[in-house]
């Protein structure tokens, strides 16, 4: 009795991790957009600068909110007072080749302003 139903369990379970099926609800997908915007032209600034931003977001409206919470931040520029003149996902040329990537970041600790970089490679960007 004991022993067939042992066996019963071992044929169940999966030998290998790479075996269990992923459920792709729980992936993240990050898409690289790029968002050309600026602000509205005014009789002052007839001419307003053009910002360019490479953002990453799991979709468009998610992209264009980062944008113009980082204009929001760089420039006096708010959505409401601004206009959006381009949008566009940005995807690799060569996708199944490994390619090198780098980071620069700098933060601010209790004590000082760190600069790091960290590299990583990878077939595509937003895994890394």
């Amino acid at each position: 009795f004991g022993s067939s139903s042992v066996s019963s369990l071992s044929a169940v379970r999966p030998k290998h991790a790479s075996m269990v099926k992923q459920d792709n609800s729980l992936v993240m997908h990050m898409h690289q957009y790029q968002v050309v915007g600026r602000a509205q032209p005014t009789k002052k600034q007839p001419e307003p600068k053009i910002y360019r931003m490479k953002l990453f977001a799991k979709n468009p409206v998610i992209a264009r909110s980062k944008f113009w919470y980082f204009m929001k931040k760089l420039t006096k520029a708010k959505k409401t007072g601004g206009e959006l003149l381009a949008m566009n996902e940005i995807r690799d040329a060569k996708p199944m080749v490994a390619k090198q990537y780098g980071v620069w970041f700098r933060y601010q600790s209790r004590t000082d302003t760190h600069n790091m970089y960290k590299e990583f490679r990878d077939d595509v960007d937003w895994r890394g």
